[in-house]
């Protein structure tokens, strides 16, 4: 692991005035704190704020970035305006990193900012992550994966530096909430959104509503599963999944 790290530093104190697309989640905010460690150019971080992206992951994105010393610009971004992204076909993905990452690209050279990165590590490779193809066409360069290092390389690390993000629960987009080729809508996003909330202020981690018309498919961690047999649990949790219109709510006995 030593080796890995060496590599990266090696890699980012190579590079000029960069910025990172910055999420807030494991992966990027590891990043971003070894870039400001290592860099001897200021570094900038960008997040997007879409309606794809929860408040509260906004919110915890800058602190983050404020808490690292980093420059830190939130650009606002209507992704409905993009047919190809509500659509919702299996490229999705791929048409809104094309788009998002543009505009950060943009905004990056307006800022004199040419090196571009993303919090990508070496396990993403083996998802289907059709965004990956985009920001590989618009220069993002990916220093997580060409060190080598895994998801759990990452985690091990943000705990040594004493990130607080170490742990925090992977994320994905609202939008990999809706099935592929139902159009995505506000209505939509706004209703997993809150039911994603409601399961973690029950302290459920690692949750995703999967929202198939009138039906949810709950995703949480697997060692959780078993919470969801007590009877007032599931009976708390069904009425309220009913209350924001959902007439079915299922288990994925797989976990997430």
């Amino acid at each position: 692991m030593k080796a890995k790290l060496r590599k990266l530093e090696t890699i980012l104190e190579k590079l000029p005035m960069s910025a990172l697309a910055f999420s807030g989640g494991a992966d990027s905010s590891f990043l971003l704190a070894m870039m400001k460690k290592t860099s001897p150019y200021p570094v900038t971080a960008f997040t997007i704020n879409s309606h794809f992206v929860p408040d509260e992951e906004i919110d915890s994105a800058r602190r983050f970035a404020q808490k690292t010393g980093v420059n830190h610009v939130c650009l606002d971004i209507d992704v409905f305006k993009n047919q190809n992204i509500i659509l919702n076909s299996e490229e999705r993905c791929y048409f809104c990193k094309k788009h998002i990452f543009s505009i950060i690209k943009d905004a990056a050279e307006e800022r004199g900012i040419t090196s571009l990165m993303h919090g990508v590590n070496l396990d993403d490779l083996n998802d289907f992550r059709p965004g990956l193809k985009a920001a590989d066409e618009l220069g993002f360069q990916t220093p997580l994966v060409h060190a080598g290092l895994t998801k759990k390389d990452i985690r091990e690390y943000s705990r040594q530096m004493g990130l607080e993000t170490w742990n925090k629960p992977s994320e994905s987009c609202l939008a990999t909430r809706i099935a592929y080729d139902e159009e995505i809508t506000v209505q939509k996003l706004e209703i997993a959104g809150r039911a994603e909330k409601l399961l973690k202020d029950l302290k459920f981690t690692n949750v995703r509503v999967r929202c198939l018309g009138r039906t949810a498919r709950i995703e949480v961690a697997q060692e959780q599963i078993k919470r969801f047999m007590d009877d007032n649990m599931r009976r708390q949790i069904s009425q309220q999944f009913a209350g924001l219109g959902f007439k079915n709510t299922s288990v994925d006995i797989d976990g997430y």
